[in-house]
Formats: structure tokens, sequence, C-alpha cells
């Protein structure tokens, strides 16, 4: 299961989508105004925030063995997840989700306000060329959005093996 998520306010109010695209050149596009981080909130670009999420998404495959982690990447704004669950994925992503939104404002001093958008994208990955082509993506998009220039390179990724 291929799976983004994104901050609470993270996208501007006025974009659209041509309506000839299909779900995933619509996705592909979000995720470059994402990437470029020019409006709404960056709590991911906070350290003490991406390592508690980074965190969060690698206790879930360890100790809780929710899935099966394959890939991540902690983004200033959004979050991409590759993994083969073992458990449901609305059971997995609501209790990511919820966990690391009580964490984020409570480090943020915020109480009362949303930190995740409620909706996310996912996708059943159908082969393993579309495993690999996902992996990729997932693992160089702080190298495409600019952030550094070797993946391995990115803190709160899986393309950096500690």
């Amino acid at each position: 299961m291929f799976v983004t998520w994104r901050l609470w306010g993270s996208l501007p109010r006025n974009r659209w989508f041509v309506r000839e695209l299909t779900s995933g050149q619509a996705f592909v596009a979000m995720d470059r105004i994402l990437d470029c981080a020019e409006t709404g909130p960056r709590y991911l670009a906070r350290p003490e925030i991406a390592r508690m999420v980074t965190d969060a998404i690698r206790h879930r495959d360890g100790e809780l063995r929710h899935y099966e982690l394959h890939a991540f990447v902690v983004m200033s704004n959004h979050v991409l997840l590759l993994f083969t669950a073992l458990i449901d994925v609305t059971k997995i992503l609501r209790s990511l989700k919820r966990y690391t939104a009580v964490e984020a404002n409570r480090i943020l001093g915020r109480t009362g306000q949303p930190f995740w958008q409620d909706e996310s994208y996912d996708r059943l990955v159908r082969d393993d060329n579309e495993f690999d082509r996902i992996t990729h993506y997932i693992e160089n998009n702080p190298v495409k959005a600019g952030l550094v220039s070797a993946a391995a390179d990115y803190l709160w990724s899986s393309a950096r093996r500690i």
C-alpha cells in the first residue's frame, strides 16, 4: 500500500486540476505543490517533530507489527509511506495520525487545532515494477524538492540507512 497524507491547510485554497487528469496524475501535481511548500504550515521541517513522526512510523513496523515498512519520507508538510499492512489499513492510519497529531501539537504548544488533513491518498501497489517505481519516488522526493543532493543524506527517510 502506498499512502500519503499532509498537514492541515498545506495546499492553497484556490488550487484546481484539469478534469482530464487521472488520479495518479492529480496526485503527482498535488505532490509537486506540497514539495514547493510555498503556502501553509511546515511543522514537519522542525527536527523534533520530523524525528517523532519518523520514530512513530518505525515503531509501528518494529514493535507494534502493524505493517512491514518498505519506504517512507517525512517532508516539511506531508508524509509518503509504502508498506505491507498486517492489520486493517484504516486502523494503521488512524493510530499513526492520531498519535503524531497529539505529540506534534504538544511540541508546538497548540490545543484543539487540527494537525493533519482528514483525507489521505492511497494506492494498492499492483506489481514489482510499480513497487520499485514508488520506492524510488518516495526516497528521492527530498532530492526532487531540492533539499539534498543524494537521497541517503535526508534524515527523515528510509533512504538514510542507519
